[in-house]
C-alpha cells in the first residue's frame, strides 16, 4: 500500500458547547491539518494521486472557515444562530474528511485527517 499526505493550516475561532449546554468563550486557533490518502496500486503515472488534486480538495474544505467563526459556518451552524454540530477538533477533522472523500480518484481512499487545536493537542479521524 502507498500513502501520501498533504498539510495546510487555517486560522479560525470557535466556542464549543459544554456538557451543561453553555458555550465556552469564543477564542481562536491556528488549526494545522494533515490529510492522508492511500492506494493499493499506483495510477498510470505511478502516483497515489496528484498532490495538487489533494491539496485543492483540502484547501476547498477549509476555505470557508479561514479567519471565520466555526460556530457560524457549515456544517456546524444550524442556520438560525445555534449549533447543529459542536465545532470540536474531532468534528473539524470529520468535516474535512466528509468534504475531501467525494473528490478522490476511485482507486484512492482516505486514511486519516488530523487537526491540531493547540501545540500537543491533535484530533484524528480515521477511516
Amino acid at each position: 500500500m502507498y500513502e501520501i499526505t498533504v498539510e495546510t493550516a487555517f486560522a479560525a475561532a470557535h466556542a464549543i458547547r459544554l456538557p451543561d449546554g453553555s458555550l465556552e468563550p469564543v477564542h481562536g486557533h491556528n488549526w494545522p491539518v494533515a490529510v492522508t490518502v492511500a492506494a493499493d496500486e499506483l495510477d498510470a503515472i505511478e502516483t497515489v494521486c496528484d498532490f495538487h488534486l489533494l491539496q485543492g480538495l483540502v484547501n476547498a474544505a477549509v476555505a470557508p472557515w479561514r479567519n471565520n467563526d466555526l460556530n457560524r459556518c457549515a456544517p456546524f451552524t444550524d442556520g438560525a444562530g445555534g449549533l447543529k454540530i459542536n465545532p470540536t477538533a474531532e468534528r473539524v477533522a470529520w468535516a474535512i474528511a466528509e468534504q475531501v472523500t467525494p473528490g478522490l480518484p476511485r482507486h484512492c481512499r482516505l486514511v486519516s485527517v488530523s487537526v491540531g487545536e493547540a501545540p500537543g493537542c491533535t484530533a484524528v479521524w480515521r477511516y
